[in-house]
């Protein structure tokens, strides 16, 4: 995989088809206060998109339950986001995934430890969630789980991948008991080939679920790097760093092209790999991403 040019911003007729490809069926997530700036979804974005609930320590659950009311009122899937950390207990789990089955018709969800280093509860992991049932006994058909294709310093202190490996093989044997279909969504990166040895490398363990990449949307470089750091983000973000160096390249936002190019070049190579889908993170905002998500699917349609 040739890692040169991981910044073009030009797509060929022959790239634009393979966005296109790669692109069909994302999803794309949301905070309710940014959500609440968008007049209307339908005007910018595919009728049916699955559109995650990010859920920040602080944000009142009201505000995540109407927010998934809108979004399902409006023809999408949300997928709210369930932070193990900032959840006080079990019965507090139990009522908020009520309230969004119940209030909002959403039956998929986003597991998460959360981003804090002190449990609120004793819920501490995705897997502390799982183990107590509630998302079948409330019929959601569809959960998402975390990867962490360049590891996780919070989880693994030592910089090795025993923990985070070991939880989704619990999570893979957890996917044939349940009756919900299960999926890996994964922290952006920049280039593509650490996400595809990773998968490769889960897949060879025996972990069969499919893999949802995330890539960052069309972005600042300045407010990429702030993400990508708070995000702990691995090896990947020497790319952003030495982009940062070329001040004619200050100027111009970065677009995940070349990174998904070869995502999709990869898929089209190994068909039976688990990578199935993308999932593009705002990090610009909502709306510049579904502008760029746009542009791609308008230049591939030009060529039909």
């Amino acid at each position: 995989m040739g890692m040169t040019s991981v910044f073009r911003n030009d797509a060929t007729t022959e790239n634009s088809a393979s966005l296109a490809s790669v692109l069909t069926d994302c999803s794309i997530e949301v905070m309710p206060r940014t959500a609440a700036k968008i007049g209307d979804f339908r005007q910018i974005l595919p009728q049916g998109t699955r559109v995650y609930v990010a859920h920040i320590r602080d944000t009142p659950i009201d505000d995540m339950v109407a927010t998934a009311r809108r979004l399902t009122d409006e023809g999408f899937q949300p997928m709210p986001h369930l932070p193990a950390r900032i959840i006080p207990d079990r019965l507090t789990l139990e009522t908020w995934v009520r309230r969004y089955r119940e209030e909002a018709g959403v039956t998929q969800a986003l597991l998460l430890g959360g981003g804090v280093s002190t449990p609120a509860g004793d819920l501490d992991s995705s897997i502390a969630m799982l183990e107590t049932g509630v998302f079948d006994r409330l019929g959601f058909d569809r959960l998402h789980v975390a990867g962490h294709p360049e590891g996780n310093k919070d989880i693994d202190r030592d910089g090795g991948t025993a923990v985070v490996d070991e939880a989704l093989k619990w999570k893979q044997s957890f996917s044939e008991r349940t009756d919900a279909e299960m999926a890996i969504v994964t922290q952006f990166a920049f280039e593509a080939a650490p996400v595809i040895a990773w998968a490769e490398r889960i897949a060879a363990a025996g972990i069969t679920l499919p893999i949802h990449v995330g890539v960052a949307g069309p972005t600042k470089l300045q407010t990429l790097i702030k993400y990508a750091v708070a995000c702990g983000v691995g090896p990947s973000l020497n790319v952003l760093q030495k982009r940062a160096l070329d001040l004619r390249k200050l100027l111009v936002p970065y677009e995940p092209t070349d990174f998904l190019v070869d995502i999709a070049a990869h898929r089209a190579a190994y068909p039976e790999s688990s990578i199935e889908r993308v999932h593009v993170f705002p990090l610009g905002g909502i709306q510049a991403s579904a502008d760029w998500l746009a542009r791609v699917r308008d230049g591939a349609s030009h060529q039909d």
